[in-house]
């Protein structure tokens, strides 16, 4: 959600020498430099640090012809950088027990650092020297490239893995999605090195980043660092613009042929995005859903191993259910069912609040790590209507009513888009067309 609490809105505390505000979430500051973001969230004596620099867009930054250049980069940034060649990169690295990574998704990218606290000073230089100066040597770059040629060419060797491809082409037909962030086979064999330069020097606007960092570290110590880093960085005129909603008028099902012994059923629905109110009643009805699917589909009738249903948190979002079983016409119209029930029968208080409270202590599992808590308060400020929302997910979720679960199942679970792996003679379509109860 957008809106934040009055006693977040009020309890926010300056340190006017530092130029540091602290708010009432607990451990994060906030402060920015030269326009770049920074949020640092303090955990005392935590032994290690985490940090992200995270670049904001996503597939809204590239196009067709250059997919993947975004991921293409940041592997690339991560090899060598100007003041720590190859070699003695990976030796600062290894005696430090230290590592630089990258991430792409559909709404932003991220270079990421894990160090202990006690070789930060270290581990800082070089994440700093990654992410502004990377050597992008020719040597590097067809090195980087060719691995990414092999891992994209083996996209389609599973049906997990065709049955995403395939969906993405249908769910984001005519969308900025519909440009992989990762890339293809075709577009990263048309990057150049001379590309790469050209992009990274985009990349470098401090108005389209944003450094979240975790630890046992001192706000204002670390501001000073940012400064010293980033203050010659120019700011640029980046402004974020949200992708438009994924809209489903009317269900469809596209069958790809594939002689395997099971069918890999993937049907999706158009979702509330991260920072919408119903984002919540929406992962409490996306819990329920699981859980019944979980039973209905396997423990009763044994149609499968791992029916699921899940709920994704991009900007344009979606959900749906999937399943491999021999009977997927089976499988599936129990599945339809069990959104029918969502949608039309009175849910329990009992079984709403056990979800969101099971929902919570594997969200808190989830958040051990510092690394973990660096990429919640990144997605919340990105995608979710801002970081403050992170400290708001407990009463949002117990203030989930059945009558929420019911309106959303309503809203978001129907004209769903079907992709099938398998064989297309054991498919009627019509009983994936047509979303009835038994």
């Amino acid at each position: 959600m957008r809106i934040v609490s009055a006693v977040l809105l009020t309890a926010v505390l300056l340190f006017p020498a530092r130029g540091v505000a602290q708010t009432a979430v607990p451990g994060v500051t906030e402060f920015t430099v030269n326009g770049l973001k920074v949020l640092v969230k303090q955990r005392p004596t935590s032994q290690t640090v985490a940090a992200g620099l995270f670049i904001r867009g996503g597939a809204r930054n590239i196009t067709a012809s250059n997919a993947g250049i975004e991921a293409l980069t940041l592997d690339l940034a991560t090899e060598a950088t100007a003041n720590f060649p190859r070699e003695v990169l990976r030796r600062e690295l290894a005696r430090t027990a230290s590592g630089v990574s990258f991430a792409v998704n559909y709404d932003y990218s991220v270079l990421s650092l894990g160090t202990t606290r006690q070789h930060f000073d270290t581990a800082w230089d070089i994440f700093v020297d990654a992410a502004l100066r990377p050597s992008l040597s020719p040597e590097d770059f067809e090195l980087v490239k060719q691995r990414r040629l092999s891992s994209l060419s083996d996209d389609l060797d599973s049906p997990d893995s065709m049955l995403a491809i395939l969906g993405a082409g249908v769910e984001y037909a005519g969308h900025p999605y519909q440009n992989d962030p990762r890339g293809t086979v075709a577009s990263i064999g048309r990057i150049t090195l001379d590309d790469i330069r050209k992009y990274h020097q985009q990349l470098l606007q401090t108005s389209r980043l944003l450094l979240v960092v975790v630890g046992d570290l001192d706000p204002a110590e670390l501001q000073k660092r940012v400064a010293a880093a980033f203050s010659k960085v120019p700011v640029g005129s980046y402004k974020d613009t949200p992708p438009p909603p994924l809209v489903f008028a009317a269900p469809t099902v596209a069958v790809t042929k594939r002689d395997i012994p099971t069918n890999y059923v993937q049907g999706t629905y158009s979702a509330p995005s991260p920072d919408s109110p119903d984002i919540y009643a929406m992962r409490v009805a996306t819990s329920i859903l699981r859980n019944r699917i979980f039973e209905e589909v396997r423990q009763k009738r044994n149609l499968s191993y791992a029916p699921d249903a899940s709920l994704n948190e991009y900007m344009a979002n979606t959900g749906g259910i999937y399943v491999t079983a021999v009977d997927a016409n089976q499988s599936v119209q129990v599945m339809f069912h069990e959104i029918s029930k969502l949608q039309t029968d009175n849910i329990g208080g009992d079984e709403i609040r056990g979800t969101a409270q099971s929902f919570l202590t594997q969200h808190y599992l989830d958040q051990e790590t510092n690394a973990a808590q660096a990429g919640e308060l990144a997605r919340y400020e990105l995608t979710g209507g801002g970081w403050r929302n992170s400290a708001t997910l407990l009463e949002r979720l117990r203030a989930v009513t059945p009558q929420d679960v019911r309106r959303v199942a309503n809203t978001y679970m129907k004209n769903l888009q079907f992709i099938i792996v398998g064989d297309p003679a054991k498919i009627d379509r019509q009983i994936f067309l047509k979303q009835t109860g038994r």
